[in-house]
């Protein structure tokens, strides 16, 4: 398979390669490095991103609907308003990635790490972060209702605002996280470190 003069292929050396807007429905990239990549726009859906390395790429309003992102590197990607649902980010490293407004309804991110990771007015409706790791990331405005957040890390985390709305964060530390206004209607906390965490009311958690 090739698109844009580029071999398509596991294990492709596809680094800094510009793949915008690019048709890449389904396509086997299974272990291949898109360091530094342009995919802004590209429709990844269904696509096979096993292992691959995504450092650094550009992914702003690709589609990656159902993809597969397990053990895939994504630190510091740009994922602003990516279609994300149904994706498999099992154990995924998203450090430092930017998903404002994206969109991950449905989507598995059990044990990923997206510790500083920029979650602003992302959908994570029904998402699967159990045992992800939160620290320090970003998720003003996000909407969690009905996430599963069961013994993630929230440490220092920013959920200004966001909607927990029967969010299940049994074990889950929240240890120093703002919670300003957040709405924890129904929210499962049990077993929670709260442990100087601002909340909803603005008070300290002692």
């Amino acid at each position: 398979m090739e698109v844009n003069g580029y071999r398509i292929k596991p294990g492709a050396d596809l680094t800094g390669a510009d793949l915008s807007v690019a048709d890449l429905t389904g396509a086997d990239l299974a272990v291949a490095d898109l360091s530094g990549a342009d995919l802004t726009g590209a429709d990844l859906s269904g696509a096979d991103l096993t292992r691959s390395n995504l450092t650094g790429a550009d992914l702003a309003g690709a589609n990656l609907h159902r993809a597969n992102l397990t053990d895939a590197n994504l630190t510091d990607a740009n994922l602003t308003r990516s279609n994300l649902t149904r994706a498999n980010l099992y154990h995924a490293d998203l450090r430092g990635a930017i998903l404002r407004d994206a969109d991950l309804r449905g989507a598995n991110l059990y044990h990923a790490d997206l510790r500083g990771a920029i979650l602003r007015d992302a959908d994570l409706r029904g998402a699967k972060l159990r045992d992800a790791n939160l620290s320090d990331a970003n998720l003003t405005r996000a909407d969690l209702i009905g996430a599963t957040l069961t013994d993630a890390t929230l440490t220092d985390a920013n959920l200004t605002r966001a909607n927990l709305y029967y969010a299940d964060l049994r074990g889950a530390i929240l240890r120093d996280a703002n919670l300003s206004g957040a709405n924890l209607s129904g929210a499962d906390l049990t077993g929670a470190d709260l442990s100087g965490a601002t909340m909803p009311d603005g008070s300290i958690n002692e």
